[in-house]
């Protein structure tokens, strides 16, 4: 069985301050975002941690091993040399959705994410270590992309097809597993995963090559945290690409343990 322990965070009042006292640069708040995600990334990273940028006011972090005290630093540290403040909601669940929606609902029944008297709220459940509370990353990607896209369509295009396979890939893994998916860039997809066999891997590829036309490979891994799963499934790919094979399977409790 897997357990997955997900942060969300989300920065404070942030529509309002984006327009007080008046509309501010644009590439100014787009600077803003991809640094405070660079130093969130960073902070989280060190701790075995994954956090994907999604809308970038909201991000979404599996944070397995990271307690509440290291949250709270995190918090204090962004309030610090931030001229935002942001609210972090933790929970534990199987299903990683499920995880999702309760740590949502924690920053929920605290206000609205623009209400500007709800700032840093810090709550949830951290999930204690035990030996069999591992987690399933996938990482997938397009199968020769560079040689089908990149070098021969124009950069919009293929990030249209890009979008279009990712949207697929996560709409399929969400409805059907209750996983989620992110993009991370290039033509690189991070799915965490509830406990599923190589078959469910399978399908979602041929669901994607049905939808949207396009071939994906995935490597898939456990771990006790987002790092050591999601290097297993690192190591993975790699076997996919060596040797041609679409779904890989690699670390603690691989296909047939």
């Amino acid at each position: 069985m897997t357990t997955t322990q997900v942060t969300l965070v989300q920065i404070d009042n942030y529509g309002p301050w984006t327009v007080t006292p008046e509309p501010r640069r644009e590439m100014e708040l787009q600077t803003l975002q991809a640094r405070l995600f660079a130093d969130v990334a960073q902070f989280l990273g060190h701790r075995d941690a994954y956090v994907f940028s999604t809308r970038f006011d909201n991000m979404v972090a599996v944070t397995n091993g990271v307690d509440g005290d290291a949250h709270a630093t995190l918090q204090e540290s962004i309030g610090n040399r931030y001229p935002v403040s942001i609210s972090l909601g933790t929970a534990v669940a199987e299903r990683p959705i499920d995880a999702l929606g309760a740590a949502n609902r924690r920053l929920q029944v605290a206000g609205s994410a623009q209400d500007e008297t709800r700032t840093e709220v810090l709550g949830g459940e951290y999930l204690a270590e035990t030996a069999d509370a591992d987690l399933q990353v996938a990482h997938f990607d397009v199968v020769n992309a560079t040689g089908k896209y990149t070098d021969r369509l124009n950069e919009f295009d293929t990030f249209i097809t890009i979008q279009r396979t990712y949207g697929s890939l996560m709409r399929h893994l969400r409805e059907a597993h209750g996983a989620l998916a992110f993009f991370v860039g290039g033509d690189n997809v991070i799915a965490v995963c509830p406990d599923l066999p190589e078959t469910a891997f399978a399908d979602a590829i041929a669901h994607v090559e049905r939808d949207v036309d396009v071939e994906l490979q995935v490597g898939v891994g456990r771990g006790a945290s987002a790092h050591e799963a999601g290097f297993a499934a690192k190591h993975a790919l790699e076997h996919c690409r060596h040797d041609g094979t679409s779904v890989e399977l690699s670390g603690a409790r691989a296909a047939g343990d």
